[in-house]
């Protein structure tokens, strides 16, 4: 029996082993590899190897894994990678695990500065990467620094900017905390919204000549063909919508593009080496296919993909707002928890109040009754003194025919002792005014004392529906969700096949051998005229006021940090490109203009 070999496929954040026989075909493996992730959105996708020369190449599905100059290796290396792009992500992405992937992929190149991204936007993604990544921004939980270890801006931004990590983690955060109540998915696809209208996003860049030998770029998207001077990756100088190409050839080095205008001469370009031509070949008819299924109406399968997911979309959201009731009746329990419990201390400040005004109360009925035991005493003894006086001018009046020097001196006696009443009736009357006075400021303490008793009872009883309210709540609260289960799948055959087929860059039997020994594939035809996307085609940000202001803003921010002297090639054409007006579509839609002829022979002259 044969011995069975070992491929490793590494996908953007994992790594997948299988073991393989000797006749596996490379769609066979390509099966195991999306059923075991649970993709079905497979007709985006490839494995991707080294070959034997070091160059990057797509597996062919239709051969035999072994039979393909994959280098040879234990485990046998794969990458499982996007290689076709949609050309609206927010239309054609309907699983989540495929917008994942494509989220994945993406960030990747931006951050490694494949993608060309100017600063400001660079920073925007960021936050939306942060979302996807930690979900909402709690501020007990992401305290500064929590983003130390996390890859999220490409160096060269970083270079250009005398901010140091933790200044761009202060602006990055700033940002992350208004995407609060966003979905992780939902921040996914922002962020693929805003990469989709940066001008190398899903593009395939290959070293080509003109007939004159001038060396240029070519690039092939979803979109189309655009050529580019050599120095500049991001303005393209002429475009050819799909739609105005026939048939695709190549001889060697040599590739020819027949367009649909027969006036037009063929476009005629030279690669490197034949090894590129059959990868713009396979990329081409990849390409252009689901152009062509973009403009038709959804296969069976991508109807009830779409509507699965639609329904899962739903229950998602349902599931969000049951959520959010509960995270909300949660924070009204946490919050009328914590206003008891200010109630409770506010209560707890007013008992010890008043519990010193009961002690200043309580003072003042101690002095009372002091004052009113002296004033009682003080009567006591004015009676005393009045009864002497008495007895005195009873015995003045006994006393009258005592001779003139007694009576003087008793006279003298019963003025002093009259004068003695007067003070003391005098003083009785002042202790009596203070004693009205306490008897006042007794009844006010009493009160007081009163007051203070009710406010220490009612501060020692918690109120019973506080109790009732946080009890239910916390019992109906739950603990947890799960959510899961293994989707059932179902392979896209067959688009898959009719890309891969039409894509396919061997030599094989379907080829059509040409007397001249090129290899030459039609493009389909199309039965109307089909409008080109660019034409009405406008970015993310120029519809979308918020996203102006944001990039706006931080424009202006890091401009006071910019270091001018770091500034690369790229940046000095973006920045031009920005002072002319021009974005993606709108220079896509310039350099399509014209006829195709035009358009050839300006690719001629350059």
């Amino acid at each position: 029996m044969p011995k069975p070999v070992n491929v490793r496929v590494t996908t953007i954040d994992a790594e997948l082993e299988f073991a393989i026989q000797p006749n596996t075909t490379g769609k066979q493996l390509f099966d195991q590899v999306v059923k075991t992730i649970g993709l079905r959105e497979i007709w985006f996708f490839g494995l991707q190897y080294t070959d034997s020369k070091g160059y990057q190449t797509w597996l062919k599905l239709n051969k035999k894994v072994l039979s393909q100059d994959v280098k040879k290796e234990s485990p046998l290396q794969f990458k499982f990678r996007a290689k076709f792009y949609p050309e609206d992500v927010a239309e054609e992405i309907i699983q989540d695990i495929t917008l994942r992937l494509f989220y994945l992929q993406v960030k990747n190149a931006i951050l490694s500065d494949e993608i060309y991204c100017p600063p400001e936007t660079s920073v925007l993604l960021a936050s939306y990467a942060v979302q996807a990544k930690y979900g909402d921004f709690q501020k007990d939980l992401h305290a500064p620094g929590f983003l130390a270890n996390d890859r999220l801006l490409p160096e060269r931004v970083m270079q250009q900017h005398k901010l140091s990590r933790e200044e761009w983690e202060e602006r990055i955060t700033n940002w992350y905390g208004e995407h609060r109540g966003m979905l992780r998915e939902d921040a996914m696809m922002e962020y693929l919204k805003i990469a989709q209208d940066l001008e190398m996003y899903g593009v395939n860049y290959f070293e080509i000549k003109n007939k004159k030998g001038t060396e240029l770029w070519l690039g092939v998207d979803a979109l189309g063909l655009n050529i580019y001077e050599k120095d500049d990756r991001l303005t393209p100088k002429i475009g050819f919508p799909w739609s105005e190409i026939r048939n695709i050839s190549f001889n060697d080095r040599k590739f020819v593009i027949k367009p649909i205008d027969k006036k037009a001469p063929d476009f005629v370009f030279f690669a490197p080496r034949l090894r590129i031509n059959k990868r713009i070949l396979t990329l081409c008819m990849g390409n252009h296919e689901l152009y062509m299924r973009r403009r038709k109406p959804d296969t069976i399968e991508v109807q009830q993909m779409k509507a699965q997911n639609k329904e899962e979309k739903l229950a998602k959201q349902q599931e969000r707002e049951k959520l959010q009731r509960e995270i909300a009746a949660r924070e009204k329990a946490e919050k009328m928890q914590a206003e008891y419990e200010e109630r409770f201390r506010s209560m707890q400040q007013e008992m010890e109040r008043r519990q010193g005004e009961l002690s200043t109360a309580q003072d003042t009925i101690r002095k009372l009754e002091e004052q009113l035991r002296e004033t009682q005493v003080a009567k006591e003894e004015l009676v005393q003194q009045q009864q002497e006086l008495h007895e005195m001018m009873i015995r003045l009046e006994e006393s009258k025919n005592l001779e003139a020097e007694e009576r003087a001196r008793l006279e003298e006696e019963i003025n002093s002792k009259q004068t003695e009443v007067a003070e003391i009736v005098s003083e009785v009357q002042r202790k009596e005014e203070e004693n009205r006075q306490l008897q006042q400021e007794m009844e006010e303490a009493r009160r007081r004392q009163d007051e203070a008793s009710q406010a220490l009872i009612a501060a020692s009883t918690t109120p019973k529906h506080h109790h009732l309210q946080v009890a239910q709540y916390w019992k109906h609260f739950p603990q947890g969700a799960q959510a899961g289960g293994q989707k059932e799948y179902r392979t896209s055959k067959v688009l898959l096949e009719e890309i891969e087929g039409a894509s396919d860059d061997d030599d094989d039997d379907d080829d059509e051998k040409m007397t001249n020994g090129d290899t030459s594939r039609d493009l389909m035809s199309y039965d109307d005229d089909v409008n080109d996307p660019v034409n009405e085609r406008i970015t993310l940000a120029e519809k979308n006021e918020r996203l102006q202001h944001q990039l706006r803003s931080l424009k202006e921010d890091l401009a006071n940090t910019r270091d001018d002297q770091a500034e690369t090639t790229m940046d000095k054409i973006h920045k031009e490109n920005v002072k002319q007006g021009r974005d993606k579509y709108k220079t896509l839609r310039e350099v399509r203009k014209g006829n195709t002829k035009r358009r050839v022979d300006q690719f001629e002259n350059m």
